[in-house]
């Protein structure tokens, strides 16, 4: 690997305050071009990370490297990163235009130059017109796109970014998210974003990393850390889950009283010699419900419906199988073909796809 396609490299940094260790031996690579999302609850250490990589809080070990040159020591202004922080931090006394000129101006850039750059990026963020107003003359999702656009005006070798969406309501978040995904995709910076939100990371990120307590518990693809968790926190926390504990007999799976054949991606699983008490990990989606009618089918499990949920497109389903609650998530149109639905009455389960947990 040339330094060149190196992009952010994150070896052994280990923080304490106090007697709180908050991060222990944290790794990560995010090669160049790529988006990368640290996605854990508070106190997972990941805004810590975030801030020691900006140069704003020291390691107590641990490197940090860009690019292939060491930054572990350097000061936050030698570091070429752009960093877009929670609160967006504009300048309410300047322009838009001269929030976004600012860090030009700060490494000497020439007027022609700056006022150059500054019409490039607002044209990228699509603000192009907005460059006279003031920041309290915006809407947050435009506020927002002003901080990236002052981030990126700099040309950072690096974009970090601190839950950046956290202040927009859903209807403005959705719509910024996708801008900054077309933004990233456009400059080909290499970026880094903290955040507690499961649907932001899944749907920004070329990978995850999942903290909890100062460590990286799975780190991959959006898609392969939802379907394939490594264990129940991290199943937890990427959505809504179903966690079923389950015994196997042969090639057939029991829960509680009943006998049901399992999905058969879980066969080699089985067939390996899986013994005693397993947690099966379902999530709403990856199961079927339909009111029991005949006899039981083979891969079915019998359950009582609880309720429920219209949510428009899609209707959460809740019921209860050997005294254990499950959601099944299902399309609006085939659930509403399908009914009446009522309370209390007994439906057939199935499993389409699961995962066993350690």
């Amino acid at each position: 690997m040339s330094p060149n396609d190196a992009g952010l490299l994150v070896s052994m940094v280990a923080k304490g305050f106090g007697t709180v260790q908050v991060l222990r031996d944290v790794s990560l690579h995010v090669p160049r071009g790529e988006f990368h999302t640290l996605l854990g609850p508070s106190g997972s250490g990941k805004t810590t990370l975030l801030k020691i990589v900006a140069g704003f809080t020291p390691a107590d070990r641990g490197a940090v490297m860009i690019s292939g040159n060491d930054i572990t020591d350097s000061l936050p202004e030698h570091r070429n990163i752009g960093v877009v922080f929670q609160n967006y931090a504009l300048f309410p006394h300047m322009t838009v235009a001269e929030n976004i000129a600012f860090g030009l101006k700060m490494r000497g850039v020439a007027k022609p130059k700056r006022e150059q750059r500054v019409q490039e990026v607002l044209r990228l963020v699509r603000m192009t017109g907005f460059g006279q107003r003031r920041p309290s003359m915006l809407s947050g999702g435009q506020q927002q796109r002003v901080a990236l656009a002052r981030a990126l005006v700099i040309e950072p070798e690096l974009l970090l970014l601190d839950e950046p969406l956290s202040a927009l309501d859903r209807r403005v978040r959705q719509e910024v998210r996708e801008e900054l995904k077309r933004i990233q995709a456009e400059t080909g910076v290499t970026t880094v974003m903290v955040t507690h939100d499961q649907e932001e990371a899944l749907f920004l990120a070329d990978r995850v990393l999942v903290l909890e307590a100062g460590v990286v518990r799975q780190a991959g693809a959006p898609a392969d850390i939802y379907r394939n968790p490594v264990d129940e926190f991290v199943a937890g926390f990427l959505g809504a889950i179903n966690l079923l504990s389950v015994t196997f007999e042969g090639a057939a799976a029991r829960i509680g009283g009943q006998v049901f054949l399992p999905p058969p991606e879980l066969a080699d699983t089985i067939a390996a010699g899986c013994k005693g008490p397993q947690t099966l990990a379902v999530r709403p989606e990856q199961m079927t419900v339909v009111p029991a009618d005949g006899e039981k089918p083979p891969d079915a499990i019998a359950a009582w419906l609880i309720a429920t949920e219209f949510g428009g497109p899609v209707v959460t389903i809740r019921v209860e199988v050997e005294g254990q609650p499950v959601s099944v998530l299902a399309l609006s149109p085939d659930i509403l073909a399908a009914g009446p639905w009522t309370a209390g009455k007994p439906v057939w389960l199935r499993i389409r796809q699961a995962r066993l947990l350690p």
